[in-house]
């Protein structure tokens, strides 16, 4: 019998990819809820896809930039990027769009729920606020940077190991903000102080008293650094 394929899933395409994945909690953690979209049967991103995707060349020239762009360099997990960008482009649909990044979510689109958190030089910024061409020469972290192959950074296996999450769109911002607040020594270690500084996630699922669980068990296990 002549096999037939799917001319929707052409091979070598991310729908391809994707196709007969198993759900994994890891790659949950490490890698975000899947950015396909609704119309298409969710599921998570397998680890050879990300694997590929964390392989990127490094882009070192994308010629001259068009009209009405500009040149932006900034290093993403570990890896320098130039790109042409718009002057009004948004380091969220950058990182998205460009780098494949799809980890960091967008939410509410105007920094109130968190979801799009990443690491800005160490500092927790909301990415669909930010300018990328404020961006030229920092170093960027995020949710794909975190973990170290098959280990999971002690913020995300924290996370795994309280069942610090629901629906998981707001997980990999969560992620992100306990980062920064657990290598920042000006703030308190009491309960009270970590709500304080995770107030900007917003997570409608009501998994709070999990993430302050999950934030506090990893304080002893981060040595300080990323």
């Amino acid at each position: 019998m002549t096999e037939i394929k799917d001319l929707d899933k052409p091979e070598g395409s991310p729908a391809a990819a994707l196709s007969g994945v198993t759900p994994s909690r890891r790659n949950f953690l490490k890698f975000g809820v899947s950015g396909i979209a609704a119309a298409t049967v969710s599921t998570w991103i397998p680890e050879s896809v990300v694997a590929a995707q964390l392989t990127l060349p490094v882009i070192e020239k994308e010629g001259a930039p068009k009209i009405g762009e500009q040149r932006v360099q900034m290093t993403v997990n570990g890896q320098s990027h130039s790109l042409n960008v718009p002057a009004n482009a948004i380091l969220l649909d950058v990182l998205r769009d460009r780098l494949q990044l799809t980890g960091t979510k967008k939410g509410c689109d105007h920094g109130q729920c968190g979801a799009c958190t990443l690491l800005v030089n160490g500092v927790a910024i909301n990415a669909c606020l930010s300018i990328a061409l404020q961006h030229d020469g920092d170093n960027i972290t995020t949710i794909e940077g975190l973990s170290r192959g098959d280990d999971l950074h002690p913020v995300q296996e924290a996370f795994w190991d309280h069942d610090a999450y629901q629906c998981g769109y707001c997980t990999s911002g969560q992620i992100m903000s306990a980062v920064a607040l657990l290598n920042d020594p000006n703030i308190g270690t009491d309960d009270a102080s970590v709500k304080e500084a995770m107030s900007g996630n917003i997570c409608r699922c009501g998994a709070y008293k999990n993430i302050l669980a999950a934030i506090q068990s990893a304080r002893g296990k981060m040595g300080g650094a990323v």
